[in-house]
């Protein structure tokens, strides 16, 4: 059985610390975002006008002579820009100074290409109400909510995406501008078009359960098939981390409660269609992941309530893992 062993105390602290910094950072850049891009002063034929600004290029809107209240309309934009600019200026040193710590202390660490996505996911507010990480990048997450490392692959060179939004989207390409905010160089696999990949080979996946397909903008990109078994990854309740990458940034994972998706990792196991290379890491992931829930998240019950949601195509799966762990020695997780 899958030991968990817990943080140290100091790990716990710098972990409850980062995040504290991190959503600090977060809103201050999320404030800047809606901020327009800039405001200008131009004069056009001898007379003083205010111009929005939309990109670098210069290109905008004027917004009408420059009169008493677009004046403290210009200034009170940029009375507010210069101050959010010295808060994520100092905010971002003292996340440099906790990620320094993060490494220091051995704490589980995310890819580097991970790292980015999930920022601008978070800075656009997609991650939970519109995206989840899906993935095998989701174990850390796991990690940091049973307080200890689960000694498991926690990463690999690609990234999975799941789209969860309940309602419609407005916006019809909000995930394809997300990621080219990342990185201009992604493109679409031609031959497997839920796929994204950037110059750099780098792979992000976008799958989707068939609830929710419907709710994704018409020519969003990647187009992710919708696949039944995602809809276990909905149930239950997600779980929100922030981590280290190996960068020496921090990054916030939304991942699905990991009851459901350990199962999901077992059944995907057994799986004639799954990749045979990536199958016994399915199930080492399914059974480690069920047993640190088990012993380290008593706030995610493994009691008969969540038994008698078990569809059967899952049953089987955690039947198994039970059987495994039946009569096996508790984890002394605690300690």
């Amino acid at each position: 059985m899958t030991q968990v062993r817990p943080f140290s105390d100091e790990q716990s602290r710098l972990l409850v610390n980062l995040r504290q910094r991190y959503e600090g950072w977060m809103a201050s850049e999320r404030a800047l975002a809606e901020l327009p891009y800039d405001l200008r002063r131009k004069t056009v034929t001898g007379r003083a006008y205010l111009y929005e600004i939309r990109d670098r290029s210069g290109n905008g809107k004027s917004l009408g002579p420059m009169d008493e209240a677009l004046e403290a309309r210009f200034s009170d934009y940029h009375m507010q820009k210069d101050a959010l600019k010295a808060q994520i200026k100092a905010l971002r040193s003292l996340l440099a100074e906790s990620a320094a710590l993060y490494r220091a202390l051995r704490l589980p660490l995310l890819s580097s290409d991970a790292g980015p996505i999930l920022r601008e996911c978070d800075r656009w507010q997609l991650l939970g109400s519109h995206l989840l990480v899906v993935g095998t990048n989701a174990i850390v997450a796991y990690m940091v909510e049973a307080n200890g490392i689960i000694d498991l692959p926690d990463e690999t060179e690609d990234f999975d995406l799941a789209w969860v939004s309940e309602t419609p989207e407005d916006a019809d390409r909000r995930v394809w501008d997300m990621l080219k905010a990342v990185d201009p160089t992604f493109t679409i696999n031609s031959e497997r078009d839920f796929q994204a990949r950037n110059a750099k080979a780098y792979e992000v996946e976008l799958l989707v359960a068939p609830s929710r397909a419907a709710t994704m903008g018409a020519s969003d990109r990647p187009k992710p098939v919708p696949l039944p078994e995602q809809e276990w990854l909905l149930l239950g309740r997600p779980v929100d981390q922030v981590i280290g990458c190996r960068d020496g940034t921090p990054a916030r994972i939304v991942a699905p409660d990991p009851r459901w998706f350990a199962l999901h990792k077992l059944w995907m196991a057994g799986q004639a269609k799954r990749n045979p290379l990536k199958r016994p890491k399915d199930r080492k992931q399914g059974l480690a992941l069920l047993s640190a829930v088990e012993h380290a998240m008593p706030h995610y019950p493994l009691d008969a309530a969540f038994e008698a949601l078990l569809p059967d195509a899952l049953r089987s799966c955690y039947d198994d893992w039970r059987s495994r762990t039946s009569g096996a020695p508790q984890a002394d997780w605690q300690t």
